[in-house]
């Protein structure tokens, strides 16, 4: 998976299509990604207390009603944005030597760009 938490990606599909947003968090077993303030989804939940939250006195409580979210998307329908050209773009891998090492860094694939993405 070629997106990292903090990128700036641009969705590709569904009800936010078009808008940019941040990446809160990754999950690559799922291929998911979290973006902030996007596919928001509302839950209702009760409210609950909050364990071990004060030994002294009363337990907290966690209010209760609908809440707002961001819910994952698959990274299929999301693009990176090239820090660079500030286009949405697809993510390549090349190998860079710093300090005699070999370190692999992701790379924007437009023609007329090909900066790296990783700074």
């Amino acid at each position: 998976m070629r997106i990292k938490k903090g990128d700036l990606v641009h969705i590709l599909s569904g009800k936010d299509r078009g808008k940019q947003g941040r990446v809160i968090d990754a999950h690559p077993k799922d291929k998911k990604v979290v973006v902030e303030n996007l596919n928001i989804v509302k839950r209702h939940t009760k409210p609950r207390p909050i364990q071990n939250s004060s030994r002294m006195g009363t337990a907290g409580m966690t209010p209760g009603g609908v809440i707002e979210r961001p819910a994952p998307v698959h990274v299929g329908n999301v693009m990176v944005v090239c820090p660079v050209c500030n286009r949405p773009t697809r993510v390549g891998m090349r190998e860079k030597e710093s300090h005699g090492e070999h370190v692999k860094v992701r790379v924007c694939k437009r023609v007329d760009c090909g900066e790296e993405i990783d700074r």
